[in-house]
């Protein structure tokens, strides 16, 4: 009797089971060469299906070796093609070729490559697959009930992350560093307990990276070349909550309950930003919600009310596309991160489906900026109304998104009011951001004495001398420093040289100035001022020196083109030497763009004309 196992039953070790009970005595075992090189490709993917085939080979040749079974090497290797197409069945065509030419019984474990062989007239063995109720993996003998991670890597010591949320430390746990034969024998375990275990499955399995899921362990298996070394980091949740732990949980379950919302929970990663979204997606199945995930990889851990979707064919728009059919009433979109998945959050939210997403920022206020340039200004409050802070598996902030047409805070005449999003604090009402567009420009405004954390001057005092000083400099030739003496009064001193033709006939010129910004303008001479202090003085910020990222702008016909590749969102500086020129947030295309003509592009092409370095810092 002649057999040809397929590569299922090779990695599953099936043909020397059968063998040594008897099923399979003196057969002559054909194996298509197909299987070999799928094998040898996996394991020099680092992957221990690979290298368990590889090893099930060596226990044929011993058994044909002790002449209980003959085995035979057959047919053509697959190419490269054919094997990056194995999922699509390439490589199972080539071993049915095999079983045709010799009229051998086909051997498998795999459903599909079964159904496909007896459909065509094949005789076929369908041998079930390796099914154990495992119920640990050896990783697991590290873990403590403080432990929230593991590290496992080739000639370091095992490392552990322990204690309570936010307050972790990362030490070794044992004295001997780890040997490459130890770390490989942990990753087949944890292979094969993801193969045979109801309990897991594999959320991505590329050359070099493994990431699985076994019950509440995540674990990332990392081999070279993708990392420098084998390692093996297995994350689980050390803690679970209800809604009821957190501070503002009645007002939360009020506001989540009234209707369908946006809301960003935002904290530092180990903050437990993942928990507490655990917390909330239980609430709101209690509260009568339908309610699924979207997470790449699937980690949250969550009752089987919640079914955790991932991103269907590597894109988490075709998932959202899957979810607007089911229509959920909430979404937990775990891990905002890329401009696609903002706008993937956005389009649900617009959709009108109540969606929480999870992203990591160091300050409430950074969650909200993260979608500046990524969407329009004007739907952010459309698609985000709440924003909650976790910092040390608390609730630490809380902020209220709306929209509302009025006078930026600092700001005094009636004709610059404009849409501003005001981020107010959720307990007291407190104003304590304003998002707005002022002169082209994009920017986030701390409303309260150091909400920036910077202990600098506010958002707005930043603001307003940029733009005093941006407007001073197009008219004078000489030195130009600008002194805030309040919320809408300024000195700006020149060079005698200037004082006329900054003020202009009859003060026109200032009034100008001062009309557009909103702002009183007093004009002094250097020699009027008391230290008679000469250049800038701490108000310029980052200028003065910093050099930044140096950028070549393109002129077209109606534009300064700046490139700013991979800094869509941010808001950064343009400076001439060193010297402020204008703020400006990035578009989602990478770029900023000043229209030809207006006072900011002159200033920026006469920079360019005279060769000096045009530099990028962030704001």
């Amino acid at each position: 009797m002649e057999i040809v196992p397929d590569t299922s039953v090779v990695v599953d070790g099936r043909i020397t089971d059968r063998v040594e009970d008897g099923d399979f005595a003196g057969v002559t075992v054909v194996v298509p060469e197909a299987v070999v090189g799928e094998l040898e490709s996996q394991a020099n993917d680092g992957r221990e299906t690979g290298w368990a085939g590889l090893e099930e080979l060596q226990h044929l040749v011993d058994l044909n070796d002790a002449g209980e079974i003959t085995v035979e090497y057959v047919g053509r290797r697959p190419d490269a093609v054919e094997k990056r197409d194995a999922g699509e069945g390439e490589i199972d065509a080539l071993i049915r070729d095999v079983a045709a030419d010799r009229d051998a019984t086909l051997v498998t474990s795999d459903d599909v490559q079964a159904e496909v062989a007896q459909s065509k007239g094949f005789e076929v063995i369908h041998v079930e697959s390796h099914t154990r109720d495992i119920e640990t993996v050896a990783i697991e003998e590290f873990f403590n009930d403080r432990t929230m991670s593991v590290h496992l890597k080739v000639g370091i010591k095992p490392m552990a992350k322990r204690g309570a949320i936010g307050e972790m430390s990362y030490d070794s746990i044992r004295d001997t560093p780890l040997t490459e034969p130890a770390v490989r024998e942990y990753a087949a375990d944890i292979e094969d307990a993801v193969r045979h275990s109801p309990d897991g499955f594999v959320e991505l399995d590329e050359p070099g990276m493994t990431i699985v899921q076994f019950r509440e362990y995540r674990i990332a298996i990392a081999r070279p070349p993708f990392s420098d070394g084998l390692e093996i980091t297995a994350v689980r949740p050390i803690v679970k909550t209800e809604l009821d732990d957190y501070e503002h949980a009645e007002q939360l379950r009020e506001r989540l309950r009234e209707r369908n919302r946006g809301v960003l929970i935002a904290g530092s990663p180990g903050a437990g930003k993942s928990t507490f979204a655990q917390a909330v997606a239980e609430f709101l199945v209690d509260a009568g919600q339908a309610v699924k995930t979207m997470e790449k990889p699937r980690d949250l851990q969550v009752g089987p009310e919640v079914t955790q979707y991932t991103a269907l064919g590597d894109e988490m728009s075709k998932t959202a596309d899957s979810l607007l059919m089911v229509r959920p009433d909430y979404t937990i979109y775990d891990e905002v991160r890329k401009t696609d998945d903002f706008e993937v959050f956005a389009d649900m939210r617009l959709a009108g489906v109540g969606m929480i997403g999870v992203v990591h920022a160091t300050r409430a206020i950074d969650a909200l900026q993260r979608l500046v340039g990524r969407i329009e200004l004007g739907l952010i409050p459309q698609v985000v109304d709440t924003v909650v802070y976790i910092e040390a598996g608390e609730v630490e902030t809380v902020y209220d998104v709306t929209t509302e047409v009025k006078v930026p805070e600092g700001l005094m005449e009636e004709d610059l009011a404009r849409p501003v999003i005001l981020i107010q604090d959720f307990e007291t009402g407190q104003p304590e951001y304003e998002i707005y567009t002022f002169n082209r420009q994009v920017v986030t405004v701390p409303l309260t004495e150091d909400a920036d954390g910077s202990g600098r001057d506010s958002g707005v005092d930043r603001i307003a001398k940029g733009e005093i000083e941006r407007e001073i400099r197009s008219i004078a030739h000489g030195d130009v420093d600008v002194e805030l003496r309040g919320p809408n009064t300024a000195v700006v001193w020149v060079e005698e040289s200037d004082i006329s033709s900054v003020i202009g006939k009859g003060g026109g010129r200032i009034s100008e100035v001062e009309n557009r910004l909103g702002i009183d303008i007093d004009v002094r001479t250097f020699a009027e001022r008391p230290d008679s202090a000469r250049g800038h003085s701490d108000n310029t910020g980052s200028r003065g020196g910093s050099e930044g990222k140096t950028v070549t702008p393109e002129i077209t016909g109606r534009h300064v083109v700046i490139p700013l590749e991979g800094h869509a969102g941010e808001t950064v500086e343009i400076q001439a030497d060193g010297e402020y020129l204008f703020t400006a947030t990035v578009s989602r295309g990478g770029e900023i763009q000043v229209s030809r003509g207006s006072a900011i592009a002159e200033e920026l092409e006469q920079a360019i004309d005279h060769g000096r370095m045009i530099n990028i810092v962030p704001s």
